[in-house]
Formats: structure tokens, C-alpha cells, sequence
């Protein structure tokens, strides 16, 4: 466990590769600290618990993640730990390091992750597995948790894949499940606590005391038996001390985890060139489809105080000049109005532009067009419709209407705005080719809206559609998949039906992937442990990076599927375009995220039924679950407080004050 830098052997290697400038580090406000930092015990003991956090994707996307950058910044912050970042080397630099026996490193002290005591991976996205699997590998780590000894890192996983971690569980030492925050801390001081002990009882003992919280999954804790249908039958503890259920971790007061309080800023070009943050936490519309909004209710705010003081920090430490308000709707936050307005006052003559890059169809509108518009500037806006039909729509529970819409992109294009783009979903459970096409006479009418408001033809609208991919903890967590074949042939038949209306096909962009990516991730966000042979086989094959186009092979999953899972009774189809029955055994059911089970399932016969359900946010509770469950409620403004700005900009420093 030395902790000593490769660089000096890394060096020579990044003439070699694309884009090394990925693997160099020193980004301003990133933190490389004594490997020694939490000193030694009376008995000699290391006393500084080393975390190497990883986003499993190229440097260019993981680096702008809210999620690694908060606990980067919260681990740092501790006197007697260090935190470090890793993100997947591309193929050429994998090649490289196998070539010349160099191991996965950091990109801050460029240490081996292997010499760390945690080695923590945050999934937004199951199609990062086998990045993983490279990662353990080239650490000297070996793959499966089995096989590790006392000498090796506890590797954790975290985000929002690990609501159903069995098909890494395998490769993983533990889950930690929903906010990270206080989570990791907490696991910092049980491993400090046996460090400090002499590490009694090696790598397995401080896996049952992080267990024993409640709030960390342990899957070798865990013994799984399945029916001879290939049906589960159920997941028990097998340790004492375990619980048969684990909770999911809720930060309940966001204005006191005020993170990323310096923003990293990236040395390369990455995806997000902008100083985010967090405006709230949680969404409670009740989107059927959308696990995101299902597992991290309830709905949590940051004030708008709170808020004010973290753009005016991380403007002074980054000298970006884009503010992203980030939320999964960001313009459902109670004061959205004030904020944008007192942040635009604030602001004003400046280079500094605000943006909203998730925003509901219904929560825009003109006033809130005009203050994210004040400075000259126009980012992007993207809507998310989801369904084309209103009938559709009432399945999925996205409550707005074919007018909502059009009333919005008017107001858009009527302040300026030329373009917009549209996100719908193709596969939703009980939709039909009519459903589908519906969006072509959408996108028409909102460019023919368009036109009219600005008085012009110069108008654009980019649809964009994605193959729907059932999630657990979520309504749809039983609908069967719509087969990669059926997707396509919805999608062409769409294409088609913008491309022969000559008077707006020429206005309308239109981007969609095939279906096929959507099944491996169908597999792998509703597979059991099964799916882990799967997993490694694809690895075994050459698999790397299958979120991106040019790397994804669905073949090379349908032959290790096929493989790996002969004998079992099961297949791609039974994990993905099979509906389930109420009362199976999900794989998932052991990972506690505050939902009832009975709720979900009676929101999926409403799906059917096409009825739709209110956010409680406005109205009565609906007993999803969460609250009671969590010990958690609902926190929204308004707080009646105001920004505003002190001094005239460029005079020197402007407080923000609240009135």
C-alpha cells in the first residue's frame, strides 16, 4: 500500500494515446493530499482511510458528474481521509498499461487503485459493467468478490444502478443505496474504527459491521433461491446481524451539504462545459416510467438563499460563465421564478448565462423565458413530452396535453429561441403504431407554431426518441419490453411520416437509436446474479464502453447471453420482453426504496387503465410509501426570501442577502 505515483512510467505512454490530456490531472480546485494524511496509531497503526472514487465512462463524461464530484469534495474535506477520482482509460491507453504492466490509476496523485482502501464506482447507467470489469482487472483486482483477500480495496458501488445491484453482485463488494453524502462518512468512520483496531477480523468483518447498518448491501450476505421456472423464490440473509432489507439513504436538509462548494474544471472538453447546481432533489410528479423520479423522493429543495450562495461561490472558483440549475425538473422548484429573476438582476451585464436543462412542458413559461434569456444569451431547450398521444401520456402519467405544449414552444420561439428539441420514448407499455406517429403531427404543429410567433420560417424542432427500457422500483417494473425488431419498425415508420410532409420535414431533426442497446440494458437493469456470467463473458470478449455506438456490439451480447446462461432455464426474452406477474419475486424486492411494493403495482393497473395520478406535492398524500417508511416528508418553499444584488458588478465583491 505505498500510494506512489506511476507517473514517471506513465508519462512516456500519453504521446501514444488519444486525448491523453484525460489522464493528467491537476484540474484547478482538484485536491491531491498526503497518503499519510490521518496520520498513525500509538501502535503504529495507518489511521487515513483512502477512497478512490470512479466514474465508470471516458474522463470527457464523468468528470462534470454532480455525484463523484460532491463526495470527492465531502471525503477531502475529512482530516483523516483522501479521496481521489478514476475514470475508464479508452482502448488504446487499456492496451498500453497491459503492455507495459502499469495498473488503473488516479488521475489526481496517479496512484494505484489498488493501493486504496475503498474503491467506489457511481452507475448512472448499467451499460458501464464491463468498464468495471476492465478497472478491477487492470488494478491487479480480481473479479469476482470471492476471490479477495485482505490486501485488496472494498469495492463499493453507488448511483442509481445499484437499486438493483444482482447482476454485479458477483464483482461487488458492497452497495451503498440512494444519497451518498452522509453514506459515505458514515462507512469512513466504521473503516477508520477497524483500522484503528488493528483491521480485526480482515476485510470480512468490516464488511458485516457496514452491513449491520442497515444502509449497506453485502451480496455474499446474501444466498438467493430460484423456482424451477427459473422464477425467483427468495433472497435471504445468510450472516447474522443482516437485515433482510436495506435501506436506501435520504439527505433531508440540502442547504447544509452545499456541494460541490469548488467545482472541478476540467483540463479537456467534456460534455458539460458549466457550473451546476443542485436547486432540489426528488420528484414526486409520479412519471410511471421514470425510475430517477421514483427512487429519490421525497421531493427535497435547496433554498433559494442556498442556492444564490453556491452560484456565487462556484462562479468565483471556476470562472465558468454558464450556471445549469440541475433537478430532474428543475422548473418545478417552488421560487423558480425568483431565482431565475434575482440571479438575471444579479448577473446582468455579465458574460454569465442561466440554464435549465431539464424542464417540464407545463412549468415554462414566458417570464421564465425572459430572465434565462436576459443577458443575450440562449443554451438549448429541451423538452420531454415523452408519449405522442394524449392517451399514451395518460398510461405513463405525464400529465400534459398537446396544448401545454404549443403554448410553450410559443412562448420559446416568441422570446427568440429557434430551436427546440423534443424527447419522446417508443416501446411504452401498451402503445401502438398510432401512438407513435403521433409525434410527427406534433413536431408539425409546433413548427408551424413557430413560424406564426416569430413571424418567420426560420424555426427548427429536433425530435429526438428513445427505446423505453423498464426500470425497477418503478410502475412499469413489470411490463414486458418492446423487442428490439418492434422498436425499429415504429421508428421507421415515424421517419417516414416526417420525411413526406414536404412543407416541415426540412424543419424537423430527427435522431433515434435502434432497439437493440435498449434490450442489453433491459437485461441488465432487471437481471438477477445469473446475468453476471453474462456480464463477464462480454467482458471476456472484448466488451468495453457499450454506451457508446462505435463499441457496442448487441451480437456479442446475444452469444454470451447465449452462453452463459445455458442450462439456467432462462434467456434474454425472460429478462426483458416478458410481463411479470404480481406476485414474483423480484430481484430487487431486498433494496428498500421507501416504495411499496402494493402501491407500485396498483399504479400499474392504473397505468393500464389509463388513469392518471396528481403530485403530491399539491395534493393529498398517495401512500406511495416513502415518508412513513423513511422517517422523510416532503420540504418545499416558498421561504419568502429574495436575492439581491448589493453593489454594482465588477465593483468588487456582491453579497447576496435575504429580505
Amino acid at each position: 500500500m505505498s500510494g506512489e505515483s506511476i507517473f514517471p512510467a506513465l508519462e512516456p505512454l500519453l504521446e501514444r494515446v488519444s486525448k491523453p490530456i484525460q489522464y493528467v490531472g491537476g484540474e484547478l480546485n482538484s485536491t491531491v493530499k498526503d497518503w499519510h494524511v490521518g496520520g498513525h496509531g500509538p501502535d503504529g497503526q495507518d489511521l487515513t482511510v483512502r477512497w478512490a472514487l470512479m466514474y465508470p465512462d471516458v474522463y470527457e463524461v464523468g468528470v462534470p458528474n454532480q455525484g463523484v464530484m460532491i463526495l470527492y469534495e465531502v471525503l477531502n474535506e475529512r482530516p483523516d481521509a483522501l479521496a481521489e477520482r478514476s475514470y475508464a482509460v479508452w482502448p488504446d491507453m487499456e492496451a498500453l498499461l497491459r503492455e507495459h504492466g502499469l495498473p488503473q490509476f488516479t488521475v489526481d496523485g496517479h496512484r494505484p487503485i489498488g493501493d486504496f482502501d475503498v474503491f467506489g464506482l457511481s452507475f448512472s447507467t448499467e451499460l458501464g459493467y464491463t468498464n468495471m470489469l476492465t478497472a478491477l482487472d487492470l488494478a491487479g483486482i480480481p473479479l469476482h468478490a470471492a476471490d479477495r483477500g485482505d490486501e485488496h480495496p472494498i469495492v463499493v458501488m453507488g448511483g442509481h444502478a445499484s437499486f438493483n445491484p444482482e447482476p454485479v453482485a458477483d464483482f461487488i463488494d458492497a452497495a451503498i443505496v440512494g444519497d451518498g453524502e452522509e453514506a459515505v462518512l458514515a462507512a469512513t468512520d466504521i473503516i477508520a474504527e477497524w483500522k484503528a483496531q488493528g483491521r480485526p477480523g480482515g476485510r470480512v468483518e468490516v464488511l458485516r459491521r457496514l452491513a449491520a447498518t442497515g444502509g449497506v448491501y453485502v451480496p455474499a450476505f446474501y444466498e438467493v433461491d430460484y423456482l424451477p421456472d427459473g422464477r425467483i423464490q427468495r433472497v435471504a440473509p445468510v450472516e447474522t446481524g443482516v437485515p433482510w432489507r436495506v435501506d436506501k439513504h435520504t439527505v433531508m436538509d440540502l442547504d447544509a451539504w452545499p456541494y460541490p462548494k469548488k467545482p472541478l474544471v476540467p483540463l479537456a472538453e467534456s460534455v458539460h462545459e458549466r457550473m451546476s447546481v443542485e436547486i432540489f432533489r426528488g420528484c414526486t410528479r409520479g412519471c410511471r416510467f421514470c425510475q430517477a423520479g421514483m427512487i429519490t423522493r421525497p421531493v427535497r429543495e435547496r433554498s433559494i438563499t442556498g442556492i444564490g450562495e453556491m452560484v456565487e461561490r462556484g462562479l468565483e472558483a471556476t470562472g465558468f460563465e454558464e450556471v445549469g440549475l440541475l433537478s430532474l425538473s428543475s422548473a418545478d422548484h417552488t421560487e423558480i421564478g425568483d431565482i431565475a429573476k434575482g440571479l438575471a438582476d444579479r448577473y446582468e451585464g455579465t458574460n454569465t448565462g442561466l440554464s435549465l436543462p431539464s424542464t417540464r412542458v407545463d412549468a415554462f413559461n414566458i417570464d421564465l423565458a425572459n430572465e434565462l434569456t436576459r443577458n443575450g444569451r440562449r443554451s438549448g431547450l429541451t423538452f420531454a413530452p415523452e408519449g405522442g398521444s394524449e392517451r399514451i401520456r395518460k398510461v405513463i402519467n405525464k400529465m400534459v396535453t398537446e396544448d401545454d405544449l404549443i403554448k410553450t414552444v410559443s412562448a420559446a420561439y416568441g422570446a427568440g429561441w429557434r430551436q427546440v428539441k423534443l424527447y419522446f420514448m417508443c416501446g411504452l407499455p401498451t402503445e401502438t403504431d398510432e401512438d407513435v406517429l403521433q409525434i410527427a403531427e406534433v413536431a408539425k404543429r409546433v413548427i408551424e407554431t413557430g413560424r406564426q410567433v416569430a413571424g418567420h420560417n426560420d424555426i427548427r424542432c429536433t425530435v429526438s426518441i428513445g427505446g423505453f427500457v423498464p426500470k425497477p422500483h418503478t410502475p412499469f417494473q413489470w411490463a414486458a419490453q418492446l423487442g428490439a425488431e418492434g422498436t425499429d419498425e415504429r421508428l421507421h415508420k415515424l421517419r417516414d411520416a416526417i420525411r413526406a410532409d414536404k412543407r416541415y420535414g426540412r424543419s424537423i431533426g430527427f435522431r433515434y437509436h435502434d432497439g437493440k442497446p435498449g434490450i442489453v440494458e433491459g437485461l441488465l437493469s432487471r437481471g438477477d446474479r445469473r446475468v453476471g456470467r453474462v456480464i463477464e463473458q462480454v467482458w471476456r470478449d472484448g466488451g468495453r464502453f457499450d454506451g457508446w455506438s462505435e463499441h457496442f456490439s448487441y451480437d456479442r451480447w446475444m452469444a454470451a447471453a447465449e452462453t452463459a446462461l445455458a442450462g439456467t432455464g432462462v434467456d434474454v426474452a425472460w429478462y426483458t420482453t416478458r410481463e411479470r406477474e404480481e406476485a414474483e419475486v423480484l430481484p430487487w424486492d431486498h433494496i428498500d426504496s421507501g416504495l411499496d411494493k402494493e402501491w407500485l403495482w396498483q399504479d400499474w393497473l392504473d397505468a393500464v387503465d389509463e388513469t392518471e395520478v396528481e403530485d403530491c406535492r399539491w395534493t393529498p398524500c398517495f401512500d406511495c410509501g416513502v415518508c412513513p417508511q423513511m422517517g422523510t416528508d416532503i420540504e418545499i418553499g416558498p421561504t419568502g426570501k429574495t436575492l439581491l444584488p448589493l453593489t454594482v458588478l465588477g465593483s468588487g465583491r456582491q453579497d447576496m442577502i435575504s429580505s
